[in-house]
């Protein structure tokens, strides 16, 4: 069992509402939230993920190391923070996590299966970025991070932002931006705890999650959160994710 301090004072947080992702995101009751998890662990660790199937959740790679166990945190009416459990994890087995350190592309992709799937919560399908890619495009983020930096009390509550694809995005790696501030000043973007969630893209009149959310930057690049927003995109690892799922007997939605 999960019974560090540490936990304990981020369980604390996650059930403190936030009134304001950084840069003021807006808080998202809709599909997508119905759809994000608070993933914990036992490091101390707080991560975002998204369902993907009633008992499988899709996260980054590097919020799941070994040595650790993790939980899902799910809160009740009251906002009392009730632990799931996770049954299994998986890391992608090309992930590099110096590369993803360092902000450069990797196979950040995680999958773990509850023990039991959560109730008043919702899959999403998971698909691709669609073809070509190119800057401008409009992607939706969403996670349970930090609303102001440094401040773990912020964080807990799911949110969403808007942001485009700015550089030249590709299979490998997308990096979003605020459209109102383009990394030149803070603006929307993910934060700590962030990480893991879902990058979703509109297809077909649906929200898909077609990546999951992997570093940050402040503006100008500088450390910490605002500035631009990394994204691993699935084309290159949706095949291990189904057939992973498909190994533990989690059937994905079409």
């Amino acid at each position: 069992m999960i019974r560090t301090l540490k936990l304990i004072l981020l369980l604390t947080a996650l059930a403190t509402p936030a009134a304001a992702m950084v840069g003021g995101a807006r808080e998202s009751d809709d599909g997508i939230g119905r759809a994000v998890v608070t993933i914990v662990g036992s490091r101390g660790n707080f991560c975002s993920g998204a369902l993907i199937a009633p008992d499988l959740v899709l996260s980054a790679a590097h919020c799941v190391g070994p040595g650790a166990d993790y939980k899902i945190v799910q809160l009740d009416a009251e906002r009392r923070p009730q632990l799931r459990d996770i049954r299994r994890v998986a890391a992608h087995p090309q992930f590099d996590r110096r590369a993803i350190e360092a902000n450069r592309a990797s196979a950040d992709v995680a999958l773990l299966q509850l023990a039991a799937p959560l109730p008043g919560k919702t899959p999403l399908p998971i698909g691709a970025p669609g073809d070509p890619l190119a800057a401008g495009q409009s992607f939706t983020i969403a996670g349970i991070g930090v609303a102001q930096r440094g401040d773990g009390r912020s964080g807990g509550v799911v949110r969403s932002a808007q942001l485009i694809a700015t550089g030249r995005p590709g299979r490998l790696q997308i990096r979003l931006v605020d459209p109102a501030t383009h990394n030149a000043r803070d603006g929307l973007g993910a934060c700590t705890g962030d990480s893991g969630g879902p990058a979703l893209q509109e297809q077909n009149g649906r929200a898909v999650i077609i990546g999951v959310v992997s570093w940050s930057t402040g503006a100008a690049n500088a450390s910490g959160c605002g500035g631009l927003t990394g994204v691993t995109p699935l084309t290159l690892y949706r095949d291990w994710i189904v057939s992973t799922a498909r190994s533990w007997g989690a059937a994905l939605p079409p």
